[in-house]
Order: C-alpha cells, then sequence, then structure tokens
C-alpha cells in the first residue's frame, strides 16, 4: 500500500505575478519510477497514471487510495486516456502497442499492434469508437475500437510525434511533433487540413478547447501557443515554463493548466493568457498535469514518482 502524506509541511513557494497559491494538496507516493501521463475519469471519481514502470494504477480521485495497478505493457507506459462513457481505458506503450482496457475487469480488452516504435499519444474520439495514437515513427493513427482495425494514418512529420488530440466533434485530430509543427488532420481521410508553425522546438503536447474553436501546443521552447482553428493561425503566446512545457490540459471554466521542466504547474485564464494560480512544486521535472471537465480537481506528477491531487 503506498502512504498517503499532506503536503502541507513540504510546501513553500513564493508567488510571482499575482498568481495564488492553489489549497493543500494530497501527496501520493504513486509509482516506482517516473510518472509520464494523468488523465481523471470522466465523472472525476478516478485518475489514472501512467509509468515508467511498466504500469497504469488507478486512484480515487478524493482520497487518492489506490484502486487498481494494470499490467501488460512490456515497457514504458507514456500515456493515458479515458473513453467518453468511462469504461474503457487506453493505454501508450513503448513497446509500441495501445492497450484497450476493460475497467470493470481491470484486463485488457484489446492490444492494438499500433507502430514500429514507442508510442507516445493517445486520445479517444468524442463518441468512443474510435482512439488516436502517435509514436516516434514519426506517423499518427486513427483505430476501431471494436476491431482494432487501422481507419487511417497520418504521415506529415518529418520527426518522431509525441502528442495527439481529436476535436469535440471528432472530425479532426492534431497531432504535436518533434519536428516543432502542430499539424490538424481529417479524422476519417487522414487528409492533413492545417500546418501551424510557430514552436521554435520540439511540441509535446496538444489540446483543444470544448468549443473546438482554439488549439493549444505547448513545447521545448517554453511556451503555451493557442491557435485559431478556423483562421489557422496563432491568436495568444504566453511563456509559461523554463525550460520546456511538457503536458497542457483544458477545463470547462476557461482554465488551461501547464507542467514543465521548472518542476512547476500553473492554471491560466485561458482568455487573456494570465497566470492564475501556481500549483505545489515537484522535486523533479513536472511531466504531467490533468483536470476534471468543471476544474474542481487538478493532478500533477513528474519525475519524483509522486502525485499531487487538489481541489478547488
Amino acid at each position: 500500500m503506498y502512504r498517503l502524506t499532506s503536503f502541507a509541511a513540504l510546501f513553500s513557494l513564493t508567488l510571482t505575478g499575482g498568481a495564488r497559491a492553489a489549497s493543500e494538496p494530497v501527496e501520493i507516493a504513486a509509482h516506482r519510477s517516473e510518472i509520464w501521463s494523468l488523465a481523471f475519469s470522466p465523472d472525476g471519481k478516478t485518475l489514472a497514471s501512467a509509468s515508467k514502470d511498466k504500469t497504469v494504477r488507478l486512484w480515487d480521485a478524493v482520497s487518492g487510495e489506490e484502486v487498481a495497478t494494470l499490467k501488460a505493457h512490456t515497457q514504458d507506459v507514456l500515456r493515458v486516456a479515458w473513453s467518453p462513457d468511462g469504461k474503457m481505458l487506453a493505454s501508450a506503450g513503448a513497446e509500441g502497442t495501445v492497450i484497450l482496457w476493460d475497467v470493470a475487469d481491470r484486463k485488457p480488452a484489446r492490444t492494438i499492434k499500433a507502430h514500429g516504435g514507442w508510442v507516445a499519444g493517445v486520445a479517444f474520439s468524442p463518441d468512443g469508437k474510435r482512439v488516436a495514437s502517435s509514436s516516434a515513427d514519426k506517423t499518427a493513427a486513427v483505430w476501431d475500437v471494436k476491431s482494432g482495425d487501422r481507419v487511417c494514418t497520418f504521415g506529415g512529420h518529418r520527426e518522431a510525434v509525441w502528442g495527439v488530440a481529436f476535436s469535440p466533434d471528432g472530425a479532426a485530430v492534431a497531432s504535436a511533433g518533434k519536428d516543432g509543427s502542430v499539424k490538424v488532420w481529417d479524422s476519417t481521410t487522414g487528409k492533413e487540413t492545417l500546418s501551424l508553425a510557430g514552436h521554435s522546438g520540439e511540441v509535446f503536447t496538444v489540446a483543444f478547447t470544448p468549443d473546438g474553436k482554439t488549439l493549444a501546443s505547448c513545447g521545448r521552447d517554453g511556451t503555451v501557443r493557442l491557435w485559431d482553428m478556423a483562421e489557422g493561425k496563432e491568436v495568444r503566446k504566453f511563456d509559461a515554463h523554463k525550460g520546456g512545457t511538457y503536458t497542457v490540459a483544458i477545463d470547462g471554466a476557461g482554465r488551461l493548466l501547464s507542467s514543465g521542466a521548472d518542476r512547476s504547474a500553473k492554471t491560466w485564464e485561458l482568455k487573456r493568457g494570465v497566470e492564475l494560480e501556481t500549483l505545489p512544486v515537484h522535486k523533479g521535472e513536472a511531466y504531467a498535469v490533468a483536470t476534471t471537465s468543471d476544474g474542481s480537481r487538478w493532478a500533477t506528477a513528474g519525475a519524483d514518482r509522486t502525485i499531487r491531487l487538489g481541489r478547488r
């Protein structure tokens, strides 16, 4: 059993730019190695984590108690994503597979031999019938959840593809490339519809706003960039983290969360790019951040093998 401790005695933070400190979180000694990804279930009751220790773990999002450990990957688990109904969890493995887990049974429902290199990104379509993946083999792809068949492949990046996200209407998939580009694709045909240039280094994560009008991206240059999907252009940029911004997550209350190489995680007002909140710092790089759809709960994790679980 993993020990739960109060973070109050460990946490000291100097606020800058008028941002306030987050409420006291629970600290979970979660994994035996680095934690790469976090995701809340659609109902906000369960948090999933993915780690270099080859496991996916499920946590009670209120108490922080461990619910289950899922073992099937043979190498690092790099990303996790929930289906819209919360009945299935997808995990992306460095061995090139996407595993679709039956959450109730805690067992793999399907294993997709997805790519010829590690799989770094995974995302469900809004209807839960398809799952997108991205890989070191320089491609991203869409798969049929029921059959495991490939629907289409996106092959326009020159280097590894770190992240992938479906638009809220399911018509498009966005991808984040090591080549510094953000691309948007037709999720059925695989045709490239937009190529967005602006980052000065590799791009790690992409996330759509709930209305699908804006796409957020983050990367090695430390910035978060917001792109207007109708115009296909950058509309805002803000410097988020020194050394690189690894993950962005967007809630339904107009807030964006980010985590980075400087060990911190932050909350931003999406409309103005103003920092609202500085979350407790980690002892190592903060690789992952997640939020519930209503923004009432947040989680961060990283190189120190711990999860910080908090609420507003």
